[in-house]
């Protein structure tokens, strides 16, 4: 009975982590193709991210560099080792994205139905999620 008892725990641990890993990647590839495709975007000034840019007071070059961060970024996320790197990462969207929906309210630009302020506050929190569920192969 007691190794029947210690099957069951084992397997719960097994489920258990590769639920959270099944919800790492989910959340993580989730986080990493948003940030590459509006990075890609800001790079080739796709859609309103020249108007987006001169609306909240920028100059236009900030695109470039946005685009090339995020883009970069996200490659880092999803490649293999780098953990401090990741850190890095994830610190620097937390900061991106929070800074973006700061920057729209300051600039009295909350987009229809407060769009400007849901869209990059849901990636910093897909961030945080993907930070939190890291496995222990991508912790310092």
């Amino acid at each position: 009975m007691s190794m029947m008892i210690g099957a069951e725990t084992t397997s719960s641990v097994v489920n258990q982590t590769r639920g959270k890993k099944i919800a790492y990647w989910t959340v993580t590839l989730l986080l990493a193709a948003a940030v590459m495709l509006s990075g890609i975007g800001q790079l080739m000034q796709f859609g309103g991210n020249v108007e987006l840019v001169k609306n909240l007071g920028y100059p236009l070059y900030v695109l470039t560099i946005l685009g090339i961060w995020k883009v970069l970024g996200a490659i880092a996320l999803v490649v293999p080792g780098f953990p401090r790197l990741k850190e890095w990462v994830h610190a620097g969207i937390f900061f991106l994205m929070t800074g973006a929906a700061l920057s729209h309210a300051f600039a009295n630009d909350y987009g229809d139905y407060g769009f400007a302020l849901i869209l990059p506050l849901s990636y910093a929190a897909l961030n945080i999620a993907s930070w939190a569920l890291r496995p222990k192969s991508r912790k310092l």
